[in-house]
């Protein structure tokens, strides 16, 4: 459903005096008279043109927290929905044997470094083979690759915060006994967050990187949210025919939160001097459209117009008509081409002018 709105209108009502000039009256000898009607003038204003969608919002980031060995829970350091810093030490494992391995693994280490830098002299002074020395060489090489195994495998053990966000709801108790993927707690960025719609693929080429946004959610009904578009899928949806758009939008208080529905309006266009007018105004005849204008004579005239936005009880008249051209709202039914008309008074057309 399109939703177009209007921005920077100011009301200005046409009053056009009823009694001046000799046609004012009635009309020529032997004609009709002047049938009374309601006019107001075509008015330039801005006009935005936007489309109303519904997305849902995501967070910046939002990672679950799994383990990467197993062991047991020997310390929780956070607090469900605390604010954590990157790299923060959130939960430790029971590290006692894990550290013992490196030690064991470090001591090796060095042991076969020592041997491989005596070989390395040794087989420069011809003292050893060739093959002493490869096989010093690969106990080196493969003890060096079995501590940094180890060194990774304790820092398993103490599970760190990937970025700064929000702390979720923990999913173990300390002591607990926990197997390699098990899901610890959550970490949420919500500072910003994006909205993600699903744009019908017709209006893709209006879209474009850096497009405002506006929005509500249903948590804080009247208040407003605005962000911009910074990714425009480069596929299309076959199914839906639609393409995937998102919006960065600044969110400093938390406010909002991830999964939350966002009724939105999408900034398609903003035409700074477009010509508006009553929609009684129109008649329409199929596809086609025309209205009544009152010449400077005081007759009414056809004139067939193109439509372009509808507003709240307005339309946009993209050719066929100038701003300041008096156009009949009330009594076309009665005109034909050339009637007479006599201008109602200014405060009947003032309900048009709002």
């Amino acid at each position: 459903m399109l939703k177009f709105l209007t921005l920077g209108f100011v009301p200005a009502l046409l009053v056009v005096a009823t009694g001046c000039g000799k046609k004012s009256g009635g009309g020529p000898p032997g004609g009709f008279p002047p049938l009374q009607v309601v006019a107001v003038a075509a008015r330039s204003q801005p006009v935005t043109e936007s489309l109303s969608l519904v997305g849902s919002i995501a967070p910046n980031e939002m990672v679950e927290l799994q383990a990467e060995t197993e062991g047991i829970v020997q310390e929780i350091l956070f607090a469900e929905g605390q604010r954590v810093e990157k790299g923060q030490l959130l939960i430790r494992l029971d590290d006692t044997k894990l550290a013992a391995a490196v030690a064991e693994s470090e001591s090796s280490f060095k042991l076969s470094q020592a041997n491989f830098e005596r070989a390395k002299q040794l087989l420069k002074d011809t003292l050893i083979s060739k093959q002493e020395y490869d096989q010093a060489a690969a106990t080196f090489d493969l003890n060096q690759a079995t501590l940094g195994l180890k060194r990774r495998q304790l820092k398993d053990a103490h599970i760190n915060a990937s970025f700064a966000g929000i702390s979720g709801a923990r999913k173990v108790s300390p002591g607990q006994v926990i197997a390699k993927g098990t899901v610890l707690t959550a970490l949420v960025d919500l500072d910003p967050v994006k909205v993600e719609v699903n744009v019908p693929e017709r209006y893709l080429q209006r879209l474009k990187i850096g497009q405002p946004l506006e929005f509500t959610v249903a948590a804080f009904p009247g208040e407003k949210f605005r962000g911009e578009v910074y990714f425009i899928s480069p596929q299309i949806n076959e199914n839906l025919r639609t393409a995937l758009v998102k919006a960065r939008i600044p969110n400093p208080d938390t406010k909002l939160r991830g999964g939350m529905f966002a009724s939105m309006d999408l900034t398609l266009q903003v035409r700074d001097a477009a010509i508006v007018i009553p929609e009684p105004a129109l008649m329409s005849s199929g596809d086609a459209f025309s209205v009544f204008v009152v010449d400077k004579d005081g007759k009414a005239q056809i004139r067939p117009v193109q439509v372009g936005l509808r507003l709240a009880g307005k339309a946009e008249v993209v050719k066929g008509l100038s701003a300041g051209e008096i156009v009949v709202v009330e009594g076309v039914q009665k005109l034909g081409p050339g009637s007479p008309v006599k201008l109602a008074p200014a405060e009947a057309a003032a309900a048009y002018g709002k």
